[in-house]
């Protein structure tokens, strides 16, 4: 497996230990998270045969888990880096909402956020995943359920109320916006405005990204897929592409900083006021293990670096380490402080 060794020169524009200092403010800042939570299930088998009906693996099913995915893993990975957040968003009356909202409020987090809405599917990403005796278990299938039908206005309207409430006393907002309707833009930009807020807000947008302008975002965590979906283009291997659609993107949406992660080729910082952007390597491996819900660990430990007082040169290097240690976790994962810390107070030593 093929790792970084050393520090580049991009890495020795931030002090390490001025990071671990800003990591050791975590437990006293309060985030609140706005977006779509998802139930992330895995269904665990062993193959056993071949079927005779159809040319398919029969599977015996071993174990079922289902985790927080989407803004529900953000959440996750707030809590897991010592926020205290406070999620706002609505799930179905259905089982998976209920096992996500027990999940939080068996770990202490604040679950008054989270509507229940009767008759509407909770986003579920359902994963097979097989393996034989004593081998790693393997995707072989993924079957997605949507809500059929928008969030009622009657939720929406409770939500809206419960994120302007939240967002009093609040250190940094953190919006998720996976499409599924519990976020908008125009309900941010009405719980902002009603609260006069000036607290950090970041965007992890799968789907509309550049509707937020002037709903008072101030950061943004694209991927590269997605930049590229906004300006209809292909980025990979030209920088200059890079530099024209992360630009574009920094100005008409009016943010301060924009992050963007770019996989192997690590993360680029664009910031207002300077003419190119920051380019980030990838931390540790660029073999991942698990990529899965990376972008919700970059989104936590970004927005919770930033409520700490962290620069967003300084922030998105927190936000890289946590990325680069969480792809290397299998499923939907999270990274904790004292990771954080541990790695970063190694790395600062030279060991």
């Amino acid at each position: 497996m093929k790792s970084r060794q050393g520090k580049t020169s991009a890495e020795q524009t931030v002090d390490l230990m001025r990071l671990a200092e800003i990591v050791e403010q975590f437990r006293d800042k309060k985030v609140v998270l706005y977006g779509d939570f998802v139930a992330d299930e895995f269904q665990y088998g062993d193959i056993s045969r071949v079927s005779r009906e159809a040319p398919v693996l029969i599977l015996k099913h071993r174990e079922s888990k289902l985790v927080p995915g989407g803004g529900a893993n953000a959440t996750n990975n707030l809590a897991a880096i010592g926020a205290k957040v406070s999620p706002v968003t609505a799930v179905g009356s259905d089982a998976a909402g209920e096992a996500l909202t027990e999940y939080f409020r068996g770990m202490g987090v604040d679950t008054s956020g989270i509507v229940s809405v009767p008759k509407w599917t909770t986003p579920t990403k359902t994963r097979f995943l097989a393996g034989w005796a004593h081998t790693t278990a393997q995707q072989v299938l993924r079957v997605d359920r949507e809500p059929g039908v928008p969030v009622p206005d009657k939720a929406k309207a409770q939500v809206g109320a419960k994120l302007a409430a939240k967002l009093r006393g609040a250190h940094a907002v953190a919006v998720s916006d996976y499409g599924f309707g519990a976020a908008s833009p125009q309900d941010l930009r009405r719980a902002v405005h009603s609260v006069r807020s000036k607290i950090p807000i970041t965007l992890d947008a799968r789907h509309g990204l550049t509707r937020y302008a002037g709903a008072g975002v101030g950061f943004a965590t694209p991927n590269e897929a997605e930049l590229e979906a906004i300006h209809r283009t292909t980025i990979g291997k030209n920088v200059d592409e890079l530099e024209r659609c992360g630009g574009a993107t920094l100005a008409s949406m009016k943010l301060r900083s924009l992050l963007v992660t770019r996989g192997r080729d690590g993360m680029a910082l664009f910031e207002r006021g300077s003419k190119h952007p920051t380019p980030i390597p990838v931390h540790g491996s660029d073999q991942a293990l698990d990529v899965t819900g990376a972008g919700d660990t970059v989104l936590a430990a970004f927005t919770l670096a930033l409520a700490s007082g962290a620069s967003p040169l300084e922030a998105a290097h927190v936000a890289n380490i946590a990325g680069g240690l969480v792809v290397m976790k299998r499923g939907t994962a999270t990274v904790t402080q004292a990771e954080l810390l541990e790695t970063i107070r190694r790395e600062s030593s030279g060991s």
